[in-house]
């Protein structure tokens, strides 16, 4: 039985999926004895490393005293937090200019133009995730205000302090305006500042983070919509990569890089940021019951609003007929079923409101470059 430490934290939510899906991997394949153990992101090095004999290393490396200690157990390894440190260890992990993308554009599609992203200059993943949203943002037009958090808040004064700095950032912004938090703890402190603002979310200020941290999430006031990372697929393949490592097998040169599962919405972006009444309803029908089989008609029906006037209003504001965003909604629908169900393609198709499947595969095809298929094939590849 091969012996493999998991040197993983188990403090944060992605820590705990990526153990979730090492679990699965032994679970479906021969198991291993695992050495785990309580940990933080920012843990000292087990004092059992430096005499431990076993086969295989899975870490998350946070310092390079972190890194030289793994280093030199001289095992195979596989990291799984990107990192500017010297070790040379293959990484499988999250795409992270593929998250900032991510929430700009669902901000872009709720229809809001102006935008922020609070940020953290520490790791070289938070400026990725920053820097594609603010790409993004200037990419359609539109301008990004940003701040960088900083300083320790480990004292109430010092606490105070950012939460004051952040409460006059607010203010200043204009409204509404929509802000990416590179993270569900900077989200959380958004929300609290937006609180002692007296600012209202998420119709003055609304707020995305990352990692989707359901305990974060479920405390924020009002709860934060976040990033589903998707984590124990990463811990799956990264079980897997190691696995064959110590088989043997090369190590890829290149990282392993997975983009997010998607969005989970709650209430601190659950708005359609449009300031005509009439193509608010209309676009939150869409929202809300594209899958269902909604048509142009329906909405005509329950909004009153003309044909020409719907079609001009949602061109104007976001590049798109009624009918396209329709299909938008859908299409998005049935990506995040690919990704989160076993599903097959006929159901994905009558869940997204697509009469007949092989009609459903053309515009995914259409819209995505790839078949449905193909997409959930790749979704695990190497």
């Amino acid at each position: 039985m091969k012996r493999v430490a998991l040197l993983i934290e188990t403090s944060r939510a992605y820590g705990r999926e990526l153990l979730l899906g090492v679990r699965r991997y032994m679970t479906e394949h021969k198991p291993w004895s695992v050495f785990v153990e309580l940990r933080d992101l920012d843990s000292s090095p087990p004092s059992w490393l430096q005499n431990w004999n076993g086969d295989g290393i899975l870490t998350r490396t946070s310092s390079q005293v972190m890194a030289d200690a793994v280093k030199a157990v001289g095992v195979p390894t596989v990291e799984l937090r990107a990192t500017r440190l010297a070790h040379h260890f293959p990484f499988v992990g999250m795409d992270n200019r593929s998250i900032g993308q991510l929430c700009a554009r669902y901000l872009l599609d709720l229809g809001y133009r102006s935008f922020g992203v609070y940020g953290l200059a520490t790791e070289q993943f938070f400026e990725e995730r920053c820097n594609s949203f603010t790409g993004i943002v200037s990419q359609e037009g539109f301008s990004c205000q940003s701040l960088q958090q900083t300083g320790d808040r480990e004292k109430p004064e010092q606490w105070e302090r950012q939460q004051k700095s952040l409460v006059n950032w607010l203010r200043e912004l204009p409204k509404p305006t929509a802000i990416m938090a590179c993270t569900d703890q900077l989200g959380f402190w958004l929300l609290d500042a937006c609180g002692r603002a007296r600012i209202s979310v998420p119709d003055e200020i609304a707020v995305i983070g990352v990692e989707n941290d359901e305990t974060l999430c479920a405390m924020s006031s009002p709860p934060l919509t976040s990033v589903s990372l998707g984590g124990e697929r990463v811990g799956y393949e990264a079980a897997a990569l190691l696995d064959r490592m110590m088989k043997g097998r090369k190590a890829p040169r290149k990282p392993t890089l997975f983009e997010a599962q998607g969005i989970v919405v709650r209430r601190s972006t659950d708005i359609v940021a449009i300031s005509d009444p009439l193509l608010s309803q209309a676009l939150r029908m869409i929202r809300d019951r594209a899958s269902s089989g909604l048509r142009v008609a329906d909405i005509l029906r329950e909004v009153p609003i003309s044909r020409s006037s719907l079609e001009r209003g949602l061109r104007a504001t976001l590049g798109r007929s009624p009918n396209e965003e329709i299909n938008r909604v859908r299409l998005e629908h049935a990506r995040q079923l690919l990704i989160e169900t076993k599903l097959t393609l006929e159901q994905v198709a009558a869940r997204t409101g697509y009469a007949q499947a092989h009609y459903f595969s053309h515009c995914f095809s259409k819209a995505y470059s790839v078949t449905p298929g193909k997409f959930r094939k790749t979704l695990l590849a190497d």
